[in-house]
């Protein structure tokens, strides 16, 4: 039930990150006209301003759309690899939620180049020369430098072998939180066998 549980909550956390980057882009679009309109949210800080990006983040890879959705959807594949492996291991919390953030930001941009062969960017920081960015950027972004950092100061060479299953199938096992766990079936059999005791 345990593991069913934070299965779903893991799931419930993507949908709602994709869902905010959504909504998001559809009132910008509803809203707006591109590359024309500019809404001020703070003078000289941020704007909005919608812009049709056809590349990755930033504007990089501009046009090469069908080869952007192959990168992404193995960057999704290898991202589920690694989540599934360390989803019950109590230490990896950090990285599992940089995952979750990860994942709904490149899924929301990923609908996007399915559904209109281009990004909606909208997000312009006025205080520094910074391209037009969107929700699901900053998410991406953000928690790829945090696992960068948590790759070079914190794991380990036996950290990488639970979360890409590089030792024996028993790895993942001897990890998981719930390893010390009581097993319930063992309680109900002592509590059986002092039942038949009394009952003598």
């Amino acid at each position: 039930m345990k593991k069913t549980i934070k299965i779903l909550i893991s799931l419930i956390i993507i949908a709602i990150l994709v869902v905010i980057d959504q909504i998001s882009k559809f009132w910008i679009v509803k809203n707006m006209v591109p590359y024309k309109d500019e809404k001020k949210v703070i003078d000289g800080v941020f704007s909005l301003r919608y812009i049709k990006n056809s590349g990755a983040a930033w504007g990089s890879f501009s046009g090469k759309t069908i080869l952007l959705l192959v990168i992404s959807i193995i960057l999704i594949i290898a991202l589920l690899f690694v989540y599934k492996n360390i989803i019950f291991v109590k230490k990896y919390i950090e990285l599992k939620i940089c995952i979750l953030f990860i994942l709904g930001g490149a899924i929301g941009n990923m609908i996007d180049r399915i559904r209109l062969g281009f990004v909606i960017d909208f997000i312009e920081a006025k205080f520094i020369n910074f391209p037009i960015f969107n929700f699901a950027d900053i998410c991406v972004t953000i928690c790829m430098f945090v696992v960068l950092a948590l790759f070079l100061f914190k794991y380990k060479d036996e950290d990488m072998d639970i979360m890409f299953a590089r030792n024996s199938k028993n790895t993942i096992a001897e990890n998981s939180e719930e390893k010390n766990e009581p097993d319930d079936s063992d309680d109900n059999s002592e509590i059986k066998e002092e039942k038949d005791d009394k009952e003598e």
